[in-house]
């Protein structure tokens, strides 16, 4: 079969392995041909080919990012003309299935073109790891450990400057970012998406840590958090062609408003696409790679409209229309138990 590959949305690490993995299975395991597209769907759409084989994909393990380069498009945002324009790429480069890459929006399109009569199979891709159809995404793992390495660092300049550091990390929907390297770096606060934070409750919080001793204190903050009514005011943003607002800054609203409201000097370091960049983790290399192998395996099974997943320690196949049904977000129960460690 000749297999068309694409990565879509935001860019994260074990992209490559998957990469790898899925051409080295399909090539020498099912004697399949492939053909990347650049640029996610935007490259099937302009039809913007490059050709992968095992020698092509070699040295990418160990690499961050997407050699295919990747971009937020939406082929069904617009009058229908893309989706025409997709499906006939498809036809004049001999597509008989493709692999899509990506998150709840890359394969929310899959899912649609599978509507359409196009074979599709999903690779789960979101360093959020907000998709409900897998235990696990790649690319999480490393965030995090990102994160956690610089709340590490950031502990020793707070308390050497008796400073309250705001740490803005990725997470528009889903907390998990936020509260795992939260928590594994030992922050006082950590604000997610699935519940709205009072700020005047975060400063009585510093408030009383500082007037127990504390000469510092780290609010580790998920992009995507909102207030509670009435406690702060947000600026509507820019939206991607999916609908998303842009986000980004939140750290720089909320620290002036604690600094004002406590009188503890507060800074900001937002950590933003450094989440994104660099060396995978090495489980997120291994989990790429077995997502890469069933990938190849699934296609050669026909089993199209699905995407691999992680179920416990095993690897399946899940149909695409659970893939993209719901995000998957931080149980309150959750939140609750670690109530203590992080306010």
């Amino acid at each position: 079969m000749r297999i068309g590959v694409l990565t879509g949305g935001g860019d994260c690490p074990g992209l490559n392995a998957v990469i790898r993995a899925l051409v080295r299975q399909g090539e020498r395991v099912h004697g399949h041909e492939f053909v990347g597209f650049r640029h996610g769907w935007r490259g099937v759409v302009d039809d913007d080919p490059i050709a992968l084989s095992v020698a092509t994909t070699r040295g990418i393990l160990h690499r961050g990012g997407t050699i295919l380069g990747t971009s937020r498009t939406n082929p069904f945002s617009g009058s229908g003309e893309a989706v025409g324009a997709l499906q006939a790429t498809l036809g004049r480069r001999g597509i008989d299935a493709l692999v899509a890459i990506g998150g709840e929006d890359t394969l929310g399109v899959a899912h649609r073109l599978g509507g359409l009569g196009v074979a599709v199979v999903g690779v789960p891709k979101t360093i959020d790891n907000d998709l409900s159809a897998t235990d696990v995404t790649f690319g999480f793992d490393t965030a995090v450990q990102v994160a956690v390495d610089a709340i590490d660092r950031l502990h020793t300049t707070a308390e050497s400057h008796d400073r309250v550091m705001v740490v803005e990390v990725m997470g528009r929907h889903a907390g998990w970012i936020a509260l795992w390297s939260g928590v594994a770096g030992g922050a006082d606060v950590v604000l997610v998406p699935e519940r709205p934070f009072d700020l005047d409750d975060v400063c009585e919080r510093l408030t009383r840590r500082h007037a127990g001793g504390s000469r510092f204190s780290i609010v580790v903050v998920s992009e995507g958090v909102t207030p509670a009514a009435g406690s702060l005011v947000l600026q509507e943003a820019r939206r991607d062609e999916f609908g998303h607002v842009r986000l980004g800054g939140i750290a720089n609203l909320l620290a002036p408003e604690i600094e004002g409201r406590t009188g503890f000097e507060t800074r900001v370091t937002v950590l933003g696409h450094v989440l994104r960049g660099g060396t995978p983790t090495a489980f997120d290399r291994m989990l790429a790679t077995r997502f890469g192998v069933a990938a190849a395996d699934a296609v050669a099974d026909g089993a199209f409209g699905a995407m691999v997943a992680l179920r416990g320690p095993d690897v399946v196949r899940v149909p695409l229309a659970e893939a993209v049904a719901e995000l998957k977000t931080v149980p309150p129960a959750l939140l609750a138990s670690l109530a203590a460690l992080v306010g």
